[in-house]
């Protein structure tokens, strides 16, 4: 009974099946659909915060205020050994007259500041950082530097920003690890239906020399479409969500500072992880539902 591998007869036994268990494969489907788009909200939602983590490692900077005795070229040999720290990317040495005009720039009482003297602010650098997680560590370390009076940090909400993505992405994670058992279960069964109609027929093949193999290749490929559609509709689900939130984010006025990356820059990462992922849930699912029916 045994037979060369013959791909088109397992295709049509497994697309058969899809339709001779309609409601069932239906189910399937869904099931795959709605894990796919959780698990795409979350992780997308993740790679954005991160994206924005970027960004904000980029222009985010604090400032070390050096001591108000010091002169200007002690101030600048203090820049040498904020610049040993690690994590620290660039410095920019910003003297006391130049960040009395920062402060005048844009004021309407620019007039009433003109007499006022350079002398009541202090020179100061702005310090980038490489990575923003270690940021109030580095502001600590530049703090405790001989000649730095003081820093000016936003580390709350550096820190804020970091728990955001760490809980979207250990969420993405539970829920994934959840929805895909819970797929698995759902077209194990829909296969196992199919099998229990089909365990004498498989029996007999059995008896008469079929292998484990020719007898599981239909209900795998029936398994590898199910999880292929389920993640086709879910692919095309997903972009119209993602569009309509994009839309929301850009109307709304107190969301300025939030920005999303274009979901055609990552269209092909996101199609061959929900093709992939639905793959592998649909013939992880059909391994699963064969395996007892091929004891004889």
């Amino acid at each position: 009974m045994a037979r060369k591998f013959d791909a088109g007869y397992y295709f049509r036994e497994g697309f058969h099946s899809i339709f001779t268990h309609g409601f069932m494969s239906f189910a399937a489907v869904c099931m795959i659909v709605a894990c796919l788009l959780i698990m795409g909200s979350f992780s997308l939602l993740a790679v954005n915060l991160d994206h924005m983590l970027g960004d904000l490692e980029k222009e985010n900077e604090f400032l070390a205020y050096i001591e108000e005795d010091y002169t200007e070229e002690q101030a600048r040999a203090v820049g040498e050994e904020i610049q040993k720290i690690p994590n620290v990317a660039q410095i920019t040495f910003v003297t006391r007259a130049e960040a009395l005009e920062d402060f005048k720039a844009g004021r309407e009482d620019n007039d009433l500041l003109s007499d006022l003297p350079a002398t009541v602010l202090r020179d100061r650098f702005r310090i980038h950082v490489t990575d923003i997680e270690q940021l109030k560590q580095t502001s600590d370390a530049v703090r405790e530097v001989t000649g730095v009076g003081d820093v000016a940090v936003a580390d709350k909400i550096a820190e804020g920003f970091v728990m955001v993505r760490n809980i979207a992405t250990g969420v993405a994670v539970v829920l994934i690890g959840i929805l895909m058992i819970v797929s698995l279960f759902i077209i194990a069964n829909t296969i196992k239906l199919a099998t229990f109609y089909r365990r004498e027929e498989i029996a007999i093949m059995k008896m008469c020399g079929a292998t484990n193999a020719f007898v599981q290749w239909p209900f795998v490929v029936e398994g590898l479409l199910l999880g292929l559609t389920g993640a086709l509709v879910a692919f095309f689900a997903q972009w119209g969500i993602y569009q309509m939130v994009g839309k929301l984010i850009i109307q709304g006025n107190g969301l300025s500072l939030v920005t999303m990356l274009s979901y055609k820059s990552m269209i092909k990462n996101i199609l061959a992880t929900f093709c992939g992922t639905g793959a592998l849930i649909g013939v992880g699912g059909s391994l699963l539902a064969i395996r007892k029916f091929l004891q004889v």
